[in-house]
């Protein structure tokens, strides 16, 4: 369990870094998913910063536990978002396929975060 736990903070890890990098390098990617009430381009720097925070702590082992934890709290914070997303006529995701499949994703990525923040 524990080599496990180790990809899959590395993969983790990698993944959440390179999320929020491309919140940085493809900001309109990720204004679909903002709503129009708040400020896109400000929120979507937060939320990058954030993400890459949160899988460059996954890399630490003082800090995996609070990065997992955070992990989970901030997919927990978008699933309603995706949700929404999936709602209207044209997700922002792309297709309404990729919008339902996002919907189990996210609690797939809910999920390994809480098996990383348990077993770390």
């Amino acid at each position: 369990m524990e080599f496990l736990i180790l990809i899959l903070k590395i993969i983790f890890g990698v993944f959440f870094c390179y999320a929020g990098f491309m919140h940085f390098k493809k900001p309109k990617f990720f204004n679909g998913f903002i709503p129009n009430f708040l400020p896109k381009l400000i929120v979507n720097y937060i939320f990058g910063v954030i993400e890459f925070i949160l899988g460059f702590g996954l890399f630490f082992h003082q800090t995996t536990k609070n990065a997992a934890l955070g992990i989970f709290i901030l997919m927990t914070l978008f699933l309603p978002i995706h949700i929404w997303d999936l709602l209207k006529e044209k997700p922002a995701i792309g297709s309404k396929k990729l919008a339902i499949i996002r919907i189990p994703l996210q609690f797939l990525l809910m999920y390994v975060s809480y098996l990383i923040y348990t077993n770390s």
